[in-house]
């Protein structure tokens, strides 16, 4: 039985790889392409691929259209009952595991039998993790993801980042790592647009938190999610690729700007799975995993001027019908928001936004059963004065409503957007020779039935056979 690392690459396809380890000979990822097993995944969803379900595929080994968790703020009582997730499989079989991250993590387990560290997802309602200190460094997470959903936010939250600081030493976090954080604020009040890098920088303090529980309490399985090469992929690709696209309406200033951008995010994973590597080769029963649940290709090069947000929830709400005992908020990536609205309220609410249109047009949203809405804005490069806010016959102002038309910083558009191919690394040490094989297909279904038969726990029926993985 190997211990399974399961580093959680969000979005990262091999085009993106590839340029890296071209442009980055001397990295640890080029050194250690040749000997790696290389596979192309593909996810074999059957609804509009986003990460909040094709995450939920690898780890339940089940598709969309039956683990049926298409947003964040579900109620996860029932699907984790019938589609429970590898770490309560593992859990439940007593194979003491680790949990960073990993996308609908969220809430913490009522017990913690068997589980050595658990940090939920950044779209958690609290910052309650396993064990205890690391809540304060998920309660500075939350509050920098929030404040940093769109535009970067030019303030730190200081009271939050104190806690953290003061804490340094039982949370991983490492002098280097300050000066790294340190050098890079000091940067941008040179040239403000590295800020967008902030999103970065989350992701390296969160490894170091990472690697501390992992080197101290040895789980037999670990995941870590990251989303930092995503993001900076959907906002840069037009700047890194232009070669993509037929037409592009970006200035040479923004693709001379931002055209390191993903090499960057990149370069600052290599750095994280050298750290990995020297983990794994110190600790030879440990094979490490790098996967991504899907992929990301070329859309269109236009830069994104504005976009529509709600900038009051109250107001908002307030105008379809609610007050603000009526309705709870659950998580979600914005433009999206997502609610549960009180039983006896849900019939008039939907009957609202029926009603709801945005010049002329129907705003979309979807109800998922259980009074849980999604609702659809980030409406782009919209009029301030001419956009025209109708419930029904009566024309509300985008102010009364609680909504904002917000300018983009560094005009980023969807450059890049999801696509069913990715990838999967793995790197074992006991067995490292020239990999001769290509990157043959393995669906991401394999990749929990894979995982549990290392460990050699019975697959549930649902699940496939892994017949790709060797």
């Amino acid at each position: 039985m190997d211990r399974i690392i399961l580093f959680e690459l969000n979005e990262v396809p091999y085009k993106v790889v590839d340029h890296f380890c071209l442009h980055n000979p001397d990295s640890t990822l080029a050194s250690l392409m040749p000997s790696l097993r290389q596979y192309e995944s593909y996810s074999e969803d059957a609804s509009h691929l986003l990460p909040w379900r094709t995450w939920p595929t690898v780890h339940r080994g089940v598709i969309d259209e039956q683990h049926r968790l298409y947003d964040f703020g579900q109620d996860l009582t029932e699907i984790d009952r019938t589609y429970p997730p590898l770490w309560k499989i593992l859990t439940r079989n007593g194979i003491k595991t680790g949990v960073f991250g990993s996308l609908h993590s969220y809430p913490i387990p009522k017990s913690l039998e068997n589980y050595v560290f658990y940090f939920p997802d950044t779209f958690a309602s609290d910052s309650r993790c396993f064990p205890n200190v690391l809540s304060y460094f998920q309660a500075f997470n939350l509050e920098m993801s929030r404040e940093s959903a769109r535009n970067v936010a030019k303030r730190i939250p200081w009271k939050s980042a104190l806690m953290v600081a003061a804490r340094s030493g039982s949370l991983g976090l490492k002098l280097r790592t300050y000066r790294q954080v340190a050098n890079h604020v000091l940067s941008e009040q040179i040239r403000s647009w590295k800020r967008t890098r902030r999103r970065t920088y989350q992701a390296v303090l969160a490894f170091d938190v990472f690697m501390k529980q992992l080197m101290s309490g040895k789980p037999e399985f670990a995941t870590f999610y990251t989303n930092h090469v995503a993001s900076s992929m959907h906002r840069y690709w037009a700047a890194c690729f232009p070669e993509d696209y037929d037409h592009s309406e970006f200035s040479e200033d923004w693709m001379k700007t931002y055209s390191g951008e993903i090499d960057f995010a990149m370069s600052c994973f290599d750095r994280m799975l050298g750290v990995l590597v020297e983990f794994v080769e110190h600790n030879p029963e440990y094979v490490l995993w790098i996967t991504s649940s899907m992929g990301q290709e070329a859309t269109i090069a236009k830069p994104l001027r504005t976009q529509l947000y709600v900038k009051e929830l109250g107001k908002f709400m307030a105008c379809l019908g609610l007050g603000d005992a009526e309705w709870e908020k659950r998580p979600s990536m914005l433009p999206d928001y997502n609610f549960v609205v009180h039983e006896e309220r849900a019939e008039e609410f939907r009957d609202n936004l029926k009603l709801f249109s945005i010049n002329g047009t129907g705003v979309h949203w979807v109800n998922r059963g259980n009074n849980f809405f999604r609702i659809n804005l980030g409406h782009s490069d919209l009029d301030k004065k001419s956009t025209t806010i109708q419930l029904g016959d009566r024309y509300v102002s985008l102010e009364s409503m609680g909504l904002d038309v917000t300018r983009i910083e560094d005009e980023s558009g969807t450059t890049a957007y999801h696509v069913p191919n990715g990838i999967l690394l793995i790197h074992d040490p006991k067995t490292a020779v020239p990999w001769d094989r290509g990157r043959p297909s393995v669906s991401t279904l394999e990749i929990a039935p894979a995982i549990l038969d290392n460990y050699a726990i019975q697959r549930p029926p649902y699940m496939k056979v892994p017949v790709s993985i060797q």
